[in-house]
């Protein structure tokens, strides 16, 4: 084996090393879904919230670990390849898939449709 052979299959064993490590979680995943809500619902907010939608705002703020506990963690299932892993949730007759590599969520079908559902169902 040459040297240049060694040393390509010492980085390319180093890069897998690394992406088993980083591998996220299924409470990364959780994580992830959350913070996707949370940004959807400051989007909705159009600077001219009543002080009920602010209220409603304050509650999911307080409880959306629970919701997403509740609501994402049963109906996911999460295909660990080693390297990375597929999330796929179906919540409120919306399929999503999120493939989630090296720390990081990628989402690949239905997360603003998923997520718009799950926000529109929490209130």
């Amino acid at each position: 084996m040459t040297v240049l052979r060694l040393g390509v299959t010492v980085i390319l064993l180093s890069m897998s090393i690394g992406l088993v490590v980083t591998n996220p979680t299924m409470d990364a995943y959780l994580l992830f879904v959350e913070a996707e809500l949370s940004k959807a619902m400051d989007r909705s907010d159009d600077g001219h919230s009543t002080r009920e939608q602010a209220m409603l705002r304050s509650i999911f703020r307080s409880h959306s670990h629970e919701l997403v506990d509740s609501a994402v963690r049963p109906h996911t299932i999460r295909r660990n390849w080693g390297l990375g892993s597929v999330y796929e949730t179906s919540v409120f007759d919306t399929r999503i898939v999120v493939l989630g590599a090296a720390g990081y969520f990628i989402p690949l079908k239905g997360i603003d449709e998923g997520i718009l559902r799950l926000g529109r169902r929490a209130f």
